[in-house]
């Protein structure tokens, strides 16, 4: 097999000396060549370590006969964008990060690819580009990071936040909290977007087995960083491509461990972009289908007790998956070029959990109080689920695993905002009673790039008169931090004329989770037969006026006119 790099050296006199000008020698330009592609920079704890792994990267593809080289483009952090404008920015940087990596793969012409990230937004990014680039590529994740004192994590920073606001707990113990719950790099450490599409990419068969969500300070990370630059040049020798490893059926198994760990709702943003790239569809209602009868056994934060690091030391993601084996697709291909079957009967007789464990045992818990079995789990009925209705006639996305059981089925009162702010002040100041409907519109990607909503849910889940009492519903999204009776991504938005923007205060708003409706039932506090109710929100929607345009250039100006729904994935087509 001719490797595509000395394909493009045919092509390309100049190619030679210009990588013998930065220090590439006439040995290195006939080996495999490999692009080491991160988010690494000092842009917040899970990247700023990232160079580390990059260089264990370089190590390893050196010693098996191969040549690295690191390209960088740098993500950004949701938390550290809270609260200002700056969060709008979320969403797109994951396309944004996803062309360049098909800008740098594609234009110089490698034979396989190490891609390394942690994070919301540089995981599903870097899958996409590993799907645009479709090369021999394997993924290293940056781990989680450990939890502070009494195992303080940074989700619980937004409700002490929101009790220091309404004068429950002093200024002095939030800044506390604040300068203790993030002690290392790595991601944050509870099973947020981050996490859990670390988790995603190796269910996907992406990553060396057992590899994704370890501890950012773990040693077992380097040494995962060097396998993988060893692995990466086999693999481009072998000519496997990511297209081998990854099909429809391990997207399915990838949504069943989705289920089985309560995974953020991003990944429905996520996992259909991704799967794009792979020529794959999958959408919201994939995760639907897949997720009802689901085994819903983690039980780490915010849904759960255990911070994420602990996932690591129960058995990670091969533990999940032994747990689940009969719903899964054990014959898909993966980077050790052996099938998911035959990785999770290597780790059983390697001594992996064995491994594992013994970093459980210091804390006087078994692996089955955070992984549960599959016969004894904490739901079966998955974790996530797509309603549907007047309201939200192409599906709007909610966690029923963190939504209290008293708003599975409720009638509530519209309380509509058009943007976060406003809402988050009627809530912190006593403006939203129970039974009441926060309805937050306009920050769709249309309207304002689709930032997360994650103050107001944790003001509404602190809040103990609103938290088993009220709703959240948006065509925004939801921090995978977010826990509580929130309900995200309604589609069409606001901004494109969704029925979102024809609410008014006091209308009647039908909740049923089981049925997985999301309904107009009434207009200004009377319920109404449907023909009326329709007839009146044609009448709202005659008297509509779009809004002006939020960003009137750049990026945001861009994903704007090119976004699809979010229940397709949000990308820009």
């Amino acid at each position: 097999m001719t490797l595509h790099s000395q394909e493009v050296r045919k092509l390309a006199p100049e190619n030679d000396p210009l990588k013998m000008g930065m220090g590439w020698t006439l040995e290195d330009l006939s080996k495999p060549q490999i692009i080491v592609e991160s988010t690494y920079g000092d842009s917040h704890p899970g990247s700023a370590h990232l160079n580390l792994f990059v260089e264990e990267a370089m190590k390893g593809i050196y010693e098996e006969g191969g040549k690295g080289a690191r390209y960088y483009a740098t993500d950004i952090c949701d938390g550290i964008s809270q609260g200002h404008d700056g969060i709008n920015y979320s969403l797109v940087s994951r396309d944004m990060i996803a062309n360049m990596i098909e800008i740098h793969g594609n234009s110089i012409g490698f034979d396989g690819g190490v891609f390394i990230a942690s994070c919301d937004k540089s995981v599903p990014a870097i899958l996409m580009g590993i799907g645009r680039l479709n090369l021999p590529s394997i993924v290293v994740t940056g781990g989680v990071m450990d939890a502070g004192p009494d195992l303080l994590t940074l989700e619980q920073i937004g409700m002490y936040s929101a009790m220091e606001k309404r004068g429950e707990i002093t200024e002095e113990k939030l800044n506390y909290y604040k300068h203790n719950a993030c002690p290392s790099c790595g991601a944050c450490s509870f099973m947020g977007t981050a996490s859990t599409m670390q988790i995603m990419a190796e269910a996907l068969g992406l990553m060396l087995p057992g590899s994704a969500l370890m501890p950012a300070t773990c040693k077992d990370l380097k040494e995962v960083a060097y396998e993988a630059g060893v692995q990466s040049v086999k693999l481009a020798r072998m000519g496997l491509k990511a297209s081998d490893i990854v099909t429809k059926k391990s997207f399915e198994n990838a949504i069943m461990v989705h289920a089985a760990i309560s995974g953020s709702t991003n990944s429905l943003l996520h996992i259909p972009a991704i799967a794009r790239e792979f020529g794959i569809e999958i959408d919201a209602d994939t995760f639907d289908r897949m997720h009802r009868g689901a085994h819903y056994l983690l039980d780490i934060r915010p849904a759960g007790k255990w911070p994420a690091q602990f996932f690591y030391y129960a058995g990670g993601v091969p533990r999940i998956m032994e747990e689940i084996k009969s719903m899964l697709h054990l014959d898909v291909m993966t980077v050790t070029g052996k099938t998911l079957g035959e990785n999770l009967e290597d780790l059983k007789n390697n001594g992996f959990y064995e491994k594992c464990e013994a970093y459980l045992k210091p804390w006087n818990i078994k692996r089955t109080d955070v992984i549960r079995t599959f016969e004894d789990p904490i739901g079966t009925d998955g974790t996530v689920a797509i309603l549907r209705g007047n309201l939200a006639p192409e599906g709007s996305v909610v966690k029923h695993s963190a939504v209290p059981k008293e708003m599975f089925n409720a009638v509530l009162k519209a309380r509509p905002f058009d943007c976060e702010e406003d809402a988050i002040e009627a809530v912190l100041t006593h403006k939203i009673n129970p039974g009441d409907a926060v309805i937050i519109r306009y920050e769709g990607p249309v309207g304002s790039g689709m930032p997360e909503m994650f103050y107001t849910t944790e003001a509404i889940a602190s809040d103990e008169r609103l938290g088993k009492s009220i709703a959240l519903i948006t065509d925004g999204r939801f921090s995978g931090a977010s826990k509580g009776p929130a309900i995200g991504h309604v589609s069409p938005e606001a901004a494109s004329g969704g029925p979102i923007a024809l609410l008014e205060d006091g209308d009647l708003i039908k909740i049923d989770i089981p049925g997985r409706v999301l309904e107009i039932i009434g207009i200004h506090g009377e319920e109404l037969p449907k023909e009326e109710v329709d007839r009146i929100l044609a009448e709202r929607k005659m008297q509509w006026k779009p809004k002006e345009e939020k960003y009137k250039s750049g990026c945001l100006n861009i994903y704007s006119k090119h976004a699809v729904s979010p229940m397709k994935g949000g990308y820009m087509k």
